[in-house]
């Protein structure tokens, strides 16, 4: 059955300088109501590049603490960061661990495989993921990368794909790996042609939209929400919503992201 997951927000307090460990386990719940199979924690979604090491970590504790599979993003600038995240992940009982791209440095294919196979390293026999996504890490992971992980790595599991439009996600389904759509207008079509699932942002505050969109395979609403949601600074305007539903996470986010305005506010929840 394919596999709908939620990509999480990190709750985060004090204009988003510390993590808010009590939002964590109410957080966890909402998504498990709304029928979510697991999370993908500290993504982009998740703010996880914005987060030191140290609160890498204990984020992931906070998740892991709670009753839903936790896939954790370990992707960093650095390759020791990367590793040592990995690691942790792994020994804390994460059900996968997933890697990007390092952004800025456009790294060659050398260099991104041995980025790479050090991090499925590290952490096996755990599943391990490569996060493609080009537009944040400035450049895509080439597919014979992939293939050549494949050929060391046995416990590469899959990859979750959030580029688009659907001609980028394509090349990814490779026989034997999960591959896994990020946006959630090609759910449909990614599910139409072998993807096991959707590891979305919009299902990190609703839950039950995505799920319905993998369990139909169509995507229809979920597009249709990302589209309106992208209208605004992203991270807060999803955090806006789940506070909307009672959850306990406030719309603190890391600096340089910023908050919403009390009219994007009102124009973001009025839409849904």
């Amino acid at each position: 059955m394919a596999r709908a997951i939620a990509a999480a927000l990190t709750p985060l307090k004090d204009g988003g300088a510390t993590l808010d460990d009590e939002a964590f386990a109410p957080y966890v719940a909402y998504l498990r109501a709304g029928g979510v199979d697991g999370v993908l924690a500290l993504g982009s979604t998740g703010e996880g590049i914005l987060l030191d090491v140290d609160e890498r970590k204990h984020a992931l504790e906070l998740f892991l603490a709670e009753p839903l599979p936790v896939i954790a993003h370990c992707g960093a600038q650095t390759t020791a960061a990367t590793l040592e995240l990995a690691r942790h992940a792994a020994a804390a009982g994460a059900a996968g661990v997933a890697v990007i791209a390092p952004p800025y440095f456009a790294l060659d294919d050398k260099a991104l495989y041995g980025h790479l196979a050090a991090a499925a390293d590290v952490c096996a026999p755990v599943p391990f993921y490569v996060y493609e996504f080009e537009r944040v890490s400035g450049y895509a992971v080439p597919v014979r990368v992939v293939e050549r992980l494949r050929g060391t790595a046995p416990n590469l599991a899959g990859l979750k794909v959030s580029d688009a439009p659907f001609a980028k996600v394509a090349p990814y389904l490779l026989e034997g790996l999960d591959v896994f759509v990020g946006a959630e207008a090609l759910i449909g079509q990614g599910l139409a042609a072998g993807a096991a699932g959707a590891v979305s942002g919009v299902a990190s505050a609703l839950p039950e939209v995505v799920t319905e969109a993998v369990r139909a395979g169509d995507s229809t609403q979920a597009g249709e929400v990302r589209a309106h949601v992208e209208r605004f600074p992203r991270h807060a305007a999803l955090k806006a919503i789940v506070a909307s539903r009672g959850v306990p996470v406030r719309e603190d986010v890391r600096p340089p992201l910023r908050g919403l305005t009390d009219a994007e506010r009102g124009e973001l929840l009025s839409g849904l």
